[in-house]
């Protein structure tokens, strides 16, 4: 299956496995709680998923790579003991708790949350003498002398034996215990996942040419050549970097991320055209609604490919915006929600913003420390934290001493944040507007429209703000076009172009 697959199926297995009944005792108890075991080529997303898993339950999370420990971190460290058995004293080997096991209590302690996940990643790639330990682990749920804790879900994960040689086949007994849950890499899921995590526009316009190199590993005679979807992210993220820094990526630093030579040579040289049809067509002036005839002749006769990446280049720049956008709605959102409980503090207590702000501050602090914050929710929280400052510091500086007049003051500045925010609402809408006058200029009601509007109906920022702005065109084309037939002739032709 699919990693979102895969992840709705770890969900549910949570949902089931923390279900308890009328006396609060799970239905399925511990014992019968079988660990989940992923496998899959590495580089496709399996210790990702259990970080949004986690968050998405609410629950811990304890990760492991169990390659990088010994038998005594595992299982504990040996001490003697002395013990009566029927009046005589014996000494006796006993362990420590495992570093393991005291993890999962010290994530306990310090966020408050009794129920969780246990991941130990690479599990099949244990030493020989740690592999009875997880066997044991996998069968029984313990390691060592000490069980997991109730309410503890333990999820593995391994690579098939074809792609590593440390790989140690579990037997048909430790096999039998287990969920096995196999992952294969698929790029339409990815591609959902990518939208969302504003994956830069040209590694998605390259892959959406060439879905064939989204996850390759081949074996020749120099060795591994491998591109992977993690290789793709991580890509991703230098580039950006590397465009803040005014710096060029070429094939020599893609072929660090993406390990496979032919695919990082076409991608450099793509990443090159890229670059140049962001130049030529000028695409601040089409999005400012300037759009020079010249360009409309030179996009509608250009080749397919390079007619993709310029729709991919205007969907990229309305990705943008749209997401902006739905940040700053989602940190008004919670800005609202606090000033719903500062009205109580404020009027109540001569310094009620500093409350407000402190039992905030301890809320952000609690979520991240459990883990229960995504890193664009943690910049929302910051966000919020640094204007309830600004907010305080100006009150305390201002002759505004009585709290009607704090409150009333506090009011008017976040409605001058959300008049700041209807603005920007119309310009990501006319921004859209002018990348339909372009297509339509361009590309009539061809396949190029049905790319740019099968995207903006996948893509989740832009079905988000889509939801708010209606925009007629969108919707006439989605009713006229035959997009399950026309898709299917589009993908064709994209797998035609794949190297």
């Amino acid at each position: 299956m699919n990693i979102k697959r895969a992840k709705n199926e770890i969900k549910d297995t949570i949902e089931a496995y923390l279900l308890k009944d009328e006396f609060g005792d799970y239905v399925i108890p511990q014992i019968r709680q079988r660990p989940v075991l992923l496998l899959g080529a590495p580089g496709i997303g399996k210790t990702q998923i259990m970080e949004q898993v986690a968050r998405e339950c609410g629950i811990g999370l304890v990760s492991y790579t169990i390659t990088h420990h010994t038998r005594q971190s595992a299982i504990g460290l040996p001490f003697i003991s002395k013990q009566e058995f029927d009046g005589q004293e014996f000494s006796v080997t006993e362990y420590t708790m495992s570093e393991i096991v005291a993890s999962i209590y010290k994530k306990m302690k310090a966020t408050g949350l009794r129920e969780g996940i246990l991941f130990i990643d690479e599990i099949n790639c244990v030493s020989e003498t740690l592999a009875p330990a997880m066997l044991q682990f996998l069968q029984c749920k313990t390691f060592g002398s000490h069980e997991i804790p109730q309410g503890w879900i333990i999820v593995a994960a391994g690579n098939p034996p074809e792609y590593n040689k440390s790989v140690r086949e579990f037997d048909v007994v430790t096999m039998d215990r287990v969920k096995k849950i196999e992952i294969e890499p698929d790029y339409t899921v990815w591609k959902e996942y990518a939208q969302k995590e504003q994956i830069h526009s040209a590694v998605i316009s390259y892959l959406d040419t060439r879905p064939g190199s989204f996850y390759k590993m081949e074996t020749t005679v120099d060795g591994r050549k491998f591109a992977t979807p993690r290789g793709w992210e991580d890509l991703s993220t230098m580039l950006k970097v590397y465009e803040t820094l005014g710096k060029e990526m070429d094939r020599e630093v893609v072929v660090q991320y993406i390990q496979h030579e032919m695919i990082a040579k076409d991608f450099a040289n793509y990443l090159e055209l890229y670059r140049k049809y962001q130049m030529d067509y000028q695409l601040d002036a089409v999005l400012s609604g300037h759009i020079d005839e010249v360009l409309l002749k030179k996009a509608a006769h250009a080749p397919f490919d390079e007619r993709l990446s310029v729709v991919n280049l205007l969907l990229a720049r309305c990705r943008e915006c749209f997401a902006a956008q739905i940040r700053q709605e989602e940190a008004a959102l919670l800005l609202f929600e606090q000033l719903k409980l500062l009205k109580e503090t404020v009027l109540r207590s001569h310094d009620g913003l500093a409350e407000r702000i402190e039992q905030f501050y301890q809320e952000y602090e609690q979520k991240k420390t459990a883990g229960l914050l995504s890193r664009e929710e943690d910049r929302r929280y910051r966000q919020v934290s640094e204007q309830l400052e600004v907010w305080h510091h100006h009150l305390q500086t201002s002759g505004l001493r009585k709290p009607e007049e704090a409150f009333a003051w506090i009011k008017e500045q976040f409605n001058q944040k959300q008049d700041a925010l209807d603005e920007s609402f119309e310009k990501a809408a006319a921004m859209l507007e002018h990348a339909f006058d372009f297509i339509e200029a361009a590309f009539g009601s061809g396949q190029e429209t049905v790319i740019f509007i099968t995207n903006l109906n996948t893509d989740y920022y832009c079905v988000r703000f889509l939801q708010q702005y209606d925009c007629e065109r969108y919707y006439r084309y989605n009713k006229e076009l035959l997009f399950e037939e026309r898709s299917r002739s589009i993908e064709t032709r994209l797998q035609e172009l794949d190297i």
